[in-house]
């Protein structure tokens, strides 16, 4: 696994080159605002590290998908939404609508969530 590819959109963010509303800063991930939000709030959470999808993070078995969803829920916490509850999203494959092959997972709350989704 490569620790960044230069031409994905998310590495860029993380290094600076393409600007971002940071709400939370962590060792190994990073979590912003989506520039195209369909809730409230809706941050999205990655690593620092370059994975394509969840299940290449999940079986690298280094933890990172724990700490992609521990920084999720302390955004929540600081959005105020987790009495309400929130969603977390991860998107794997072009079919399902993911855009940037970085893994990332959607915190979406502030409002009713339907179901099913989509």
């Amino acid at each position: 696994m490569d620790s960044s590819d230069s031409e994905c959109l998310f590495c860029k963010i993380v290094a600076g080159e393409v600007p971002a509303v940071i709400v939370r800063e962590g060792k190994r991930t990073l979590a912003f605002r989506d520039i195209n939000p369909q809730a409230p709030t809706h941050v999205l959470v990655i690593p620092r590290d370059h994975y394509p999808d969840a299940v290449t993070a999940a079986r690298e078995e280094s933890g990172i998908v724990d700490e992609m969803v521990a920084e999720a829920h302390e955004a929540a916490v600081a959005d105020g939404i987790t009495e309400s509850g929130y969603r977390l999203v991860f998107n794997t494959g072009a079919g399902v609508g993911q855009t940037v092959f970085h893994v990332h997972a959607h915190l979406l709350g502030g409002r009713g969530m339907e179901w099913p989704p989509g």
